[in-house]
C-alpha cells in the first residue's frame, strides 16, 4: 500500500446532530476503518452502507429511529471516506478492492450475521456484492437509489460527464455536491460535515476515483463479478424491498430490474419516498428509518 492519509480527529468536532461514538478496526494489513455501532448489542443487526461521496454522517437521521425500535445499527465508512483511512494513490482503489475491504470488515472483523442490509448509491454496489458472496449472513434487504451495473447497460452522457468531472475538476467540493443531490439545500454546517473528512484535495482521491469504477462497458474488470452476483440474486428468496425516492435523476427506474429478477422482491410493500433526491437519507431520513423498521417487523 502506498501513502495512506488519516483525517485529523479535530475535523470531526461539533458535527450537527451527530452524537455517535467512533469505532475503529484494522483490515488489509493496517488500514483503519471507522464505523458506527449504535443500539443494543443483542439487537437485530442493521447494516447501513453509504456511497459517493458521503460517509456514515449520512445516516444520522436514520439510526435513532432504528435504535428506538430495538435494533443495532452498524454504519461503516468506506476506505477513502469519512473517518476511515485514505490511500493517496488512485491505483489503490478498485471495485473489487472495495468489496474485499468491506467483506473483511463485515464478515471477518465484526463477524456480523442475521443482517438486515440497507444500501444507497455505492453502498448498494458494494453491499449487494457482499450479499451475493455470503447470502446466509443476511436476513432481509432494503435498497434505495442504487443499482448493480454490469457494464452491459448503456451509460447516460450525464453519468459519463460526472465521471470526468470527478476525475478532472479542479474544484471538487464534496459538501456542495451532496447538497446538489438533495431536494432541499443543506445548511452550511451540514455541508461542512460532508467536507470534514477532506482537509484538502489530497484526501479526496477515493472520492474522485469512485465514479470511474462504475462498470460502463462489458469489458470492465467488474463485469464478470457483477454478472455472477446477479445470478445469485436471481435465486435470493429472502425478503427484498425497494425504497427509492421520487426525485433522483441518477437511479430513477433502476428498481425495476430488481423487482423483475429477485424472487424475494415478489409481493413486498415496495415504496417510493416522496420529496427526496439522490441522498434520500438527508431529505427523508426519519421516514426511511420507519420504512426499514416496519419492513423488519413485517418480515420477522
Amino acid at each position: 500500500m502506498t501513502t495512506v492519509l488519516r483525517t485529523p480527529v479535530d475535523r470531526f468536532t461539533e458535527l450537527p446532530d451527530f452524537p455517535f461514538e467512533p469505532h475503529h478496526l484494522e483490515i488489509d494489513g493496517g488500514l483503519r476503518v471507522h464505523y458506527l455501532d449504535e443500539g443494543p448489542r443483542d439487537g437485530e443487526v442493521v447494516l447501513l452502507m453509504h456511497g459517493e461521496p458521503t460517509w456514515s454522517f449520512l445516516y444520522r437521521k436514520v439510526i435513532p429511529v432504528l435504535v428506538a425500535a430495538g435494533h443495532r445499527c452498524i454504519a461503516p465508512d468506506l476506505v477513502g471516506f469519512g473517518r476511515s483511512d485514505k490511500p493517496a494513490d488512485p491505483g489503490a482503489y478498485t471495485y473489487q478492492r472495495h468489496v474485499d475491504w468491506m467483506s473483511e470488515t463485515v464478515f471477518e472483523r465484526l463477524n456480523l450475521s442475521g443482517i438486515t442490509f440497507f444500501g444507497q448509491d455505492w453502498g448498494g454496489l458494494i453491499g449487494l456484492r457482499l450479499l451475493a458472496a455470503r447470502p446466509e449472513r443476511f436476513t432481509r434487504v432494503i435498497i434505495g437509489n442504487t443499482g448493480l451495473p454490469t457494464g452491459a447497460e448503456q451509460p447516460t452522457q450525464a453519468f459519463l460527464n460526472w465521471q470526468r468531472f470527478a476525475r478532472e475538476s479542479s474544484d471538487f467540493k464534496v459538501g456542495r455536491i451532496v447538497s446538489a443531490g438533495c431536494v432541499k439545500a443543506l445548511q452550511d454546517n451540514v455541508i461542512a460535515a460532508y467536507d470534514a473528512p477532506f482537509p484538502d484535495d489530497t484526501y479526496k482521491t477515493g472520492a474522485r476515483v469512485l465514479p470511474s469504477l462504475v462498470p460502463t462497458s462489458p469489458n470492465d474488470p467488474s463485469h464478470d463479478a457483477n454478472e455472477a452476483a446477479w445470478r445469485i440474486l436471481a435465486r435470493f428468496t429472502k425478503p427484498f424491498l425497494c425504497a427509492f425516492s421520487d426525485s433522483d435523476p441518477i437511479t430513477g427506474g433502476a428498481d425495476l430490474r430488481f423487482l423483475a429478477r429477485i424472487p424475494g422482491a415478489e409481493s413486498q410493500p415496495h415504496t417510493t419516498i416522496e420529496g427526496a433526491g439522490h441522498f434520500l437519507q438527508e431529505d427523508k431520513g426519519e421516514e426511511l428509518g420507519e420504512v426499514i423498521a416496519n419492513f423488519m417487523q413485517r418480515s420477522c
